[in-house]
């Protein structure tokens, strides 16, 4: 049987350690006919990977890993595999550069190069290069180079390496807007926007000893931003046609998967919390979370899911987005947790800039992998949903740290309004913290009554204790019992509205004598209030009870 290993990132590791592998060597033939390419994907969806496999493939260096390709779809297409390790190739990854100055990012490029220069060491003893190149190439690898120098590193390698080789290169740059989303962050984003544009472009568009380049990240950023003049870029992007089975599972690669390990019984239960994304027309699987959920299940197959792929990244934008965002986004999203679908228009290509135009968050979510398309309405207009249980419950967990920190913020603040018998305060500030923090069709009293609990949350609450002729739900009973307390009765409204079932629930304050073992105990100073929930609203109705 073989190993399920999670994270090898390195194709041939992978081959050669005989692990279970789902098959994308199709992404070869799409290559085939155009000259640079970008594939975005939301993270952890097998990009690095697959740019492995690229280079193990296209490698002149790579002849004698030809193998690794024998038992895959790809050995099937002689046409294809007429160009396999015909190129010199250059392949770099900048997901490394996310660093907070920008002196410091280009020192992680300038490493970048010195690495990808002791890569190729042949080219210092070649009889193709002329002594002046072989002295530049050492300065590269011996110094970091300035900004101007490193901006122009992967057109001068490449040319080297076509003289070396004879042969056209194929550039491959894996994650390339990492150092642009570390920029927008920490305040330098012009500047590496004008330093990657002038990477790409001496790399990609005007560099006559380019075969092909291959470019992949998360986000399409526009082309006027950082890709232009670049006419001969095609993009594949979840809403493109092509190449769109190539990065994530289809179901018939999960059904597959699961037999091979006896767990086709789980089918049901990792659909609903890894399945539901949407590219282009393919129903598409998270690789990630589901590889890790049935490596766990291979040690305890009763073993709960978990969102796995949350814990890969920092969500710290979509976080952003949340509690910033203005009410009618936070309405919005409280559909969206509730498995309802809302229709946006999305905007193929961004600039990082654009992400703080509330009309483009949708457009950065869909396309990170915390939304899917359902439904195509219009030219660039989607109908779209949250994918699964997974990103479901991260939403769900944003939404819960935003509470806590309203809570911190104004449930004390709450509790000395009530104290005060200071009615509109009280109104005023519940209302803004069920706007704020709760989900629009949490409707149940349970809820109700673990939310105040929540939000109050001080040493003097006590909970559904007995009084009178039956159990209270929420008393505040001060230490001093001189000092003024209060009872708390809850109710949900049904067909009544939210003044008249306040009204309901301080009379049942009266009628069923809550506060009478309190008054026996000596708490002289207690108020009574009634509060009503309707979804997002409440009222509360205060009477003196002593």
């Amino acid at each position: 049987m073989k190993k399920l290993s999670i994270g090898i990132e390195n194709f041939k590791k992978l081959i050669d350690k005989n692990v279970y592998y789902v098959d994308k060597s199709e992404l070869i033939e799409d290559l085939i006919n155009e000259e640079v390419i970008l594939y975005i994907r939301p993270r952890r969806f097998g990009k690095t990977l697959n740019m492995s496999m690229l280079y193990y493939f296209f490698s002149i260096k790579q002849k004698e890993n030809a193998y690794l390709f024998d038992d895959l779809e790809i050995s099937k297409n002689i046409e294809v595999m007429r160009y396999q390790n015909q190129y010199p190739v250059i392949f770099i990854t900048l997901k490394d550069m996310k660093s907070k100055r920008f002196n410091d990012q280009i020192a992680i490029f300038s490493k970048i190069v010195r690495n990808l220069i002791n890569d190729n060491l042949e080219l210092l003893n070649s009889d193709n290069l002329e002594e002046i190149d072989k002295e530049n190439l050492v300065k590269y690898q011996k110094e970091t180079k300035n900004e101007i120098d490193l901006q122009d590193a992967l057109n001068f390698i490449s040319k080297c390496l076509k003289k070396h080789y004879h042969q056209n290169v194929i550039i491959l740059i894996d994650e390339y807007d990492v150092p642009l989303q570390s920029a927008y962050i920490n305040g330098y984003y012009d500047e590496m926007v004008e330093f990657l544009r002038n990477v790409f472009s001496t790399a990609l568009k005007t560099n006559d000893a380019l075969e092909k380049g291959v470019l992949t990240g998360c986000l399409q950023i526009a082309k006027e931003s950082i890709f232009t003049g670049l006419n001969n870029f095609s993009v594949r992007s979840i809403l493109n046609q092509y190449a769109s089975d190539c990065f994530g599972f289809e179901q018939d690669e999960i059904d597959e998967l699961l037999k091979y390990y006896d767990l086709y019984n789980k089918k049901g239960y990792i659909k609903k919390w890894y399945d539901g994304y949407c590219f282009y027309d393919k129903e598409i699987y998270n690789p990630w979370s589901t590889l890790l959920y049935v490596k766990e299940l291979l040690g305890d197959r009763n073993i709960a899911a978990i969102p796995f792929w949350a814990n890969t990244s920092s969500n710290d934008i979509v976080y952003k987005y949340i509690v910033e965002g203005n009410q009618k986004l936070k309405d919005e999203f409280d559909l969206l947790i509730n498995g309802e679908s809302i229709e946006k228009i999305i905007k193929p290509e961004l600039t990082y800039r654009e992400m703080e135009d509330i009309n483009n968050i949708y457009s950065f979510l869909l396309f990170t992998g915390y939304l899917k398309i359902i439904e195509y309405v219009d030219i660039n207009c989607y109908r779209l949903m949250i994918p699964n249980k997974e990103i479901k419950l991260i939403y769900t967990n944003i939404f819960q740290e935003w509470a806590n920190k309203i809570q911190e913020n104004y449930g004390q603040k709450l509790i000395n309004a009530l104290l005060d018998k200071d009615e509109d305060k009280a109104n005023e500030l519940l209302n803004y913290i069920l706007l704020q923090s709760m989900s629009y069709h949490d409707g149940k009293e349970s809820f109700y009554h673990g939310f105040i609990l929540g939000l109050l949350n001080n040493n003097n609450l006590f909970s559904n204790i007995e009084s009178g002729d039956g159990r209270s739900d929420i008393k505040y009973l001060p230490v001093n019992k001189e000092k003024r307390g209060f009872i708390l009765e809850l109710k949900v409204c049904k067909n009544k509205d939210l003044y008249d079932t306040a009204i309901e629930a301080c009379n049942q304050i009266i009628e069923k004598r809550y506060l009478e073992s309190d008054k026996a105990r000596g708490y002289i100073n207690m108020l009574g209030y009634g509060i009503a929930f309707d979804k997002k609203r409440a009222f509360i109705k205060m009477f003196i009870t002593s």
